[in-house]
């Protein structure tokens, strides 16, 4: 190839060229007949690749068809309140290029965060040594014991969250079953049993007979 004159005749591309796969052009090529359409349907026609994603047909979406949540969850409202499904994520082991106070401008600043509108939520992947006071608007259970147990304090800036109540009631374990009362138990033991007072019945017949 080196020892080949390079001339117009003999340019040819780097890389070898794919050529495109052409459909319809016969049996014997591989993509004949229905060339790769199946069989009838909306699907074997032009223009079937313009349906938008989730288009069931004309029939109702399922979408439409399953029951919404109540209260101010669609999508043009989220996110609001404590669902919000936007934030910075930051880990502790983040935090150890910092001394004295954390806040989401020096997050910022480090390049640990885009931008302060979002909320940060201070996340317990890995090790902190460090005395700092930390100032975030969430806080992960491992993260808060990880800043206080090194000495540092926790800041929230909406508030600390209230605890939430547990999503299911525990069931009460049923009471033992009532042992009978030792009277009721001595009164059935005096009573006679049926042998008992079918022989004192036949037993008076039997003398007057003798």
């Amino acid at each position: 190839m080196a020892d080949k004159k390079l001339s117009l005749s003999s340019l040819q591309p780097a890389a070898p060229r794919k050529s495109r796969k052409r459909i319809g052009r016969g049996l014997g090529s591989g993509k004949g007949r229905y060339s790769g359409r199946g069989i009838k349907g909306q699907k074997a026609r032009s223009g079937s690749n313009k349906m938008r994603p989730g288009f069931e047909g004309g029939q109702t979406p399922i979408s439409m068809r399953l029951g919404k949540q109540r209260g101010p969850y669609s999508k043009d409202a989220m996110p609001v309140g404590p669902h919000s499904t936007r934030g910075h994520a930051v880990n502790v082991k983040d935090l150890e290029r910092f001394d004295g106070e954390v806040t989401p401008e020096t997050l910022k600043e480090a390049g640990l965060i885009r931008n302060t509108r979002l909320d940060v939520k201070i996340l317990g992947h890995g090790e902190l040594t460090k005395k700092l006071t930390v100032s975030a608007h969430l806080f992960s259970a491992s993260a808060r014991e990880k800043i206080e147990g090194a000495g540092g304090t926790v800041t929230w800036l909406r508030g600390e969250p209230k605890p939430r109540p547990p999503k299911r009631r525990e069931r009460k374990a049923a009471p033992p079953p009532e042992e009978p009362a030792e009277e009721e138990a001595t009164a059935e033991a005096d009573e006679p049993t049926e042998d008992e007072t079918q022989a004192e019945e036949t037993q008076p017949e039997s003398e007057d007979e003798s």
